[in-house]
């Protein structure tokens, strides 16, 4: 059973997982936030949350794809 173990890797070794479909979920999860704005609540807060989230979304895939654009990983 010693041969059955699998090698110890680093990070930077392994397979990058699927980068576009990371980025369209993100993409699709962001604009619902932005949909949910148009709701029945009456206060500002709210639609504050939602905008600085979907902002965080659309910035992380941007700065995801700049970085392995440019070979950064």
């Amino acid at each position: 059973m010693a041969g059955s173990e699998e090698p110890i890797t680093s990070p930077d070794q392994r397979k990058p997982g699927h980068p576009r479909l990371f980025w369209t979920l993100t993409i699709v999860a962001s604009l619902l936030l932005l949909a949910l704005t148009f709701g029945n609540h009456r206060g500002n807060v709210e639609n504050v949350w939602l905008i600085a989230l979907s902002a965080a979304g659309f910035l992380t895939v941007v700065i995801d794809w700049t970085l392995r654009r440019n070979g950064l990983r």
